[in-house]
């Protein structure tokens, strides 16, 4: 049997799921969406609250009203597959404390996806859960830091490691050690690791751009990329060499840094330039502070390079110019101000 349960801008369609119910789908706009614990036939959800002196005894003839049809009220304990697909308006997803599972695909295809909050207890999660849903920054968990969050959401969109996906394990020691070491399998992976078998998977779009070496060859690196801007931002648990690591990854893809100046130059003896951490700050993160200090505080920009990065910005992030504008007058030296607004 099926249920709707109408929340802020939307319904929550839901069906009867083992001993409790399962959200099949969801209609609506809303951009923060609370699934309830429980909902009775009416799609109403109960809850405790406090109660003012003088309503007790009203209060008390409704509770034995709700206790004489407790048994039509059920728990929801899954969130099915696909039930959030595609849903293009959700920012912020909270899940009850009894929730037990969620499904293949869950919430797959939610472009604006930022957050989804999670009970402390074990979820049995299906796979693709998060699948195209690159904004998603955090999995915070109930009495956790929300540093854990960050780290647990990368887990599966940055690292595709999905048996680190764990509300209970996330943030132990093992847990971050295991973290780190599938970091550190990926940043030190061939970047042309994978192209050839993609390449002959996809004889259908031969020629495309996606099946371009110098192409593909960037994308692993963006993807390296996210990878030491997001762990250097939440160094919970992060060691100094491990931590050294990222910073160096990050110097040596940025504008002003030649593969020659590192390892010799590429096979046929000419310079290439290396310029994903730059690329991945300017396209995703000009507005992020977090990031644009972060590139500073490594030393990612340089004299060699800051006139070009200057003219990159534009106009478009007027607050990290103003970043960079400081940063040049006060490490690297005397700058005009304006003329630089120019640039």
């Amino acid at each position: 049997m099926e249920y709707r349960y109408a929340v802020k801008e939307g319904v929550l369609i839901l069906k009867d799921y083992k001993k409790g119910l399962e959200v099949v789908s969801y209609e609506g706009e809303d951009i923060y969406l609370t699934i309830p614990e429980s909902v009775d036939i009416e799609g109403k959800a109960f809850a405790k609250e406090a109660i003012p002196a003088e309503d007790r005894e009203e209060r008390e003839s409704t509770e034995e009203e709700a206790a004489e049809k407790k048994v039509l009220c059920k728990s929801v304990i899954s969130i099915g597959k696909k039930a959030m697909l595609s849903c293009k308006s959700l920012r912020q997803v909270r899940l009850p404390k009894s929730i037990e599972e969620v499904g293949d695909w869950a919430f797959a295809y939610c472009d604006s996806l930022r957050e989804i909050c999670l009970p402390g207890r074990e979820i049995r999660f299906g796979k693709g859960i998060f699948r195209e849903c690159g904004r998603v920054r955090f999995a915070t968990v109930e009495g956790k830091h929300r540093d854990i969050g960050a780290l647990l959401a990368a887990a599966v969109t940055l690292l595709d490691a999905p048996y680190l996906f764990s509300p209970v394990r996330c943030g132990e020691e093992d847990w971050l050690r295991q973290w780190d070491a599938r970091m550190l399998q990926i940043l030190r992976a061939a970047d042309q690791d994978g192209y050839s078998k993609m390449v002959l998977c996809g004889e259908e779009d031969y020629g495309s751009k996606e099946n371009n070496l110098d192409y593909f060859l960037n994308q692993k690196r963006k993807s390296k990329v996210r990878i030491a801007y997001m762990r250097l931002l939440y160094p919970l648990g992060l060691k100094d060499d491990v931590k050294e690591e990222l910073e160096n990854y990050l110097r040596e893809h940025t504008a002003g840094m030649n593969v020659s100046e590192r390892e010799g130059g590429n096979a046929g003896g000419e310079a290439c330039i290396w310029d994903e951490t730059w690329q991945v700050l300017l396209e995703e993160h000009g507005e992020d502070a977090e990031y644009y200090k972060l590139f500073t505080g490594i030393g990612c920009l340089r004299e060699d390079n800051i006139d070009r990065i200057l003219s990159d910005t534009g106009g478009e992030y007027p607050e990290m110019k103003a970043w960079f504008l400081k940063y040049k007058e006060e490490t690297i030296g005397y700058t005009d101000f304006f003329a630089d607004l120019m640039i």
